[in-house]
């Protein structure tokens, strides 16, 4: 019975606490000039462009690794 209660003091608290944790603070304001007759660049954007390639690259090399492995496998099975 202690350890229920127990349990449930554990999560009657984890719950509350957690609703801290689900706040947000207030968006910062836009930048000078936003909004005039056209809308600024928001600048610091980085272009996925060579990260994506990479990341296609390592996962060909991936992929072919294992196929190489299988095939190595199957060979010395026969």
């Amino acid at each position: 019975m202690k350890k229920l209660i127990v349990q449930v003091v554990l999560v009657i608290g984890f719950s509350l606490s957690s609703m801290a944790l689900l706040a947000q603070g207030a968006p910062p304001p836009p930048p000078e000039g936003h909004g005039g007759s056209t809308n600024q660049p928001a600048g610091n954007t980085a272009p996925i462009g060579g990260g994506l390639g990479i990341l296609l690259a390592l996962g060909a090399a991936y992929g072919g690794r294992k196929i190489y492995k299988a095939w190595q496998q199957n060979k010395l099975e026969e």
